[in-house]
């Protein structure tokens, strides 16, 4: 064969492959056989007319039509691998540019390929701090809010209240029934929809409705809500007044957390902690790989982003099915059509998504960096363990053992790509903070200080007394 090859603005790649005519002709014979073993023609058994036979018979574009067929099932690969072309979809006969010789035109979309310049030399500080007391005592207060008793009170709400309200608004992410929240005396970071939402409800009764309208900031954490102004319809369902256990001892032995408050604020401290960390982390990565990006060159195909849309949309999917709605009422209450929301919503969201993984894989490459065994066994058990708390008894699976089987792969390659991305993170994190060391000694420490650890909690060897 012999192939031109010409790659194209769009990150693909134009081959012009002609084929030697006895090849060809191979390819019609065993055509003309494949077609004759489907049919009848009188006096032959199937597959057995001559060919000529079978071109009188079918006609010369119907065999010429299977050979080229058979031609691209056997030797697509052959030529893809003789063109040294990495692909990053199925490619596609563009057109037939003559059989005399036989020319094809195939269009071939090329896998990603990214650039990340100089990356090392990336800096942003990592300034996360220590949650302070302040921030505990508002956990533990929200702990003892889970363990409240309450009682159904016929007046109007006030703080301290835990109240069921119905939430209806033009924007899905918003609607909620039979939402139970709680009017605090202070603002949360945490609360839903926005912070000082419940305050909204303070002397109302329940049957009563409000109308609370709220725009929300454009880096709002979720996407679907940047910089929209809402109109929000409150209905209240019940008010309830609320009293608190003590904070002792049995209190502490109730939440299962600890026997002690000393026990039980430990607990709580290294939760918060944890919390914070995470948050902080999630918007850090976010600044980090935008600084990378900024001095990274990143190639795709549009098809390539448009199987991201595609993640993107399963994602939406699968939130609003928890919401009791699907994707098409969804459209019809956002007014909009599925083609202009792909186009101003979806895609923006893959383009970021997209291009981080790029960033990240492209950071495992360079850097070698392997999942260890240590590190992936300790996240897939979290993950099963975190289904079974779930209520999922595991032995019951749809299939038996090849749904457990299956169900086992798809934790495995989930765990794998988690401590994947965290290990390329934490990575990126030690060059931007200038604490980086190659993957080797990097590893070679963390066997070290291991031995350390592990001496340390089996003591000193005595000495042989003199």
């Amino acid at each position: 064969m012999d192939i031109e090859k010409q790659y194209q603005e769009d990150h693909s790649v134009k081959l012009t492959v002609e084929v030697d005519q006895e090849k060809m002709s191979e390819f019609k014979k065993r055509a003309a056989r494949k077609i004759a073993s489907r049919g009848s023609i009188p006096g032959f058994r199937p597959g057995k007319a001559p060919y000529d036979v079978v071109v009188r018979t079918y006609g010369e574009s119907a065999i010429t039509e299977q050979a080229v067929d058979m031609f691209i099932d056997t030797e697509y690969s052959n030529i893809l691998s003789e063109a040294d072309v990495n692909p990053g979809a199925s490619g596609s006969l563009e057109s037939i540019e003559s059989m005399e010789p036989p020319r094809f035109i195939f269009r071939v979309p090329l896998a990603p390929e990214v650039s990340l310049g100089d990356y090392h030399a990336v800096r942003l500080a990592y300034e996360w701090e220590t949650p302070g007391q302040k921030e505990v005592d508002a956990a533990l207060e929200e702990l003892r809010q889970m363990y409240a008793s309450t009682e159904t009170v016929d007046r109007a709400i006030e703080t301290g209240d835990y109240v069921l309200v119905d939430v209806a608004s033009e924007t899905p992410e918003l609607n909620r029934t039979g939402f139970a929240t709680f009017v605090r005396a202070e603002e949360r970071d945490t609360e839903w929809p926005y912070n000082g939402f419940a305050k909204e409800l303070l002397g109302l009764k329940a049957g009563e409705s409000k109308t609370v309208k709220h725009t929300f900031p454009k880096d709002w954490e979720v996407e679907e809500l940047q910089g929209k102004d809402t109109t929000i319809e409150v209905t209240v369902k019940t008010v309830r007044g609320v009293t608190l256990p003590d904070l002792n001892d049995d209190f502490a032995k109730m939440t299962g957390a600890g026997e002690t408050m000393d026990a039980l604020m430990e607990a709580v401290k290294k939760d918060v902690e944890a919390r914070s960390q995470a948050d902080y982390d999630d918007k850090y990565f976010v600044e980090l790989i935008e600084k990378i990006k900024e001095g990274a060159t990143i190639k795709y195909h549009e098809h390539t982003l448009e199987h991201e849309g595609e993640h993107v949309l399963s994602d939406l999917s699968n939130r609003l099915a928890q919401q009791g709605m699907d994707l098409e009422t969804y459209l019809k209450v956002r007014n909009t059509t599925r083609e202009t929301f792909v186009k101003e919503e979806v895609e923006p969201v893959a383009k970021k998504r997209l291009e981080r993984g790029l960033i990240l894989d492209e950071i495992v490459k360079l850097e070698k960096i392997q999942i260890d065994n240590e590190a992936l066994n300790e996240e897939y058990n979290n993950a099963l363990n975190s289904l079974v708390m779930q209520g999922m008894d595991l032995s019951k699976l749809r299939g038996g053992r090849q749904g457990q089987k299956q169900l086992s792969e798809a934790i495995a390659m989930d765990a794998a790509s988690r401590v994947m991305t965290r290990k390329a993170l934490d990575m990126l994190k030690s060059i931007a903070t200038g604490n980086y060391k190659p993957v080797e000694e990097a590893e070679e420490k963390e066997v070290a200080e291991k031995k350390e650890e592990s001496a340390s909690e089996e003591g000193e060897p005595e000495k042989p007394s003199e």
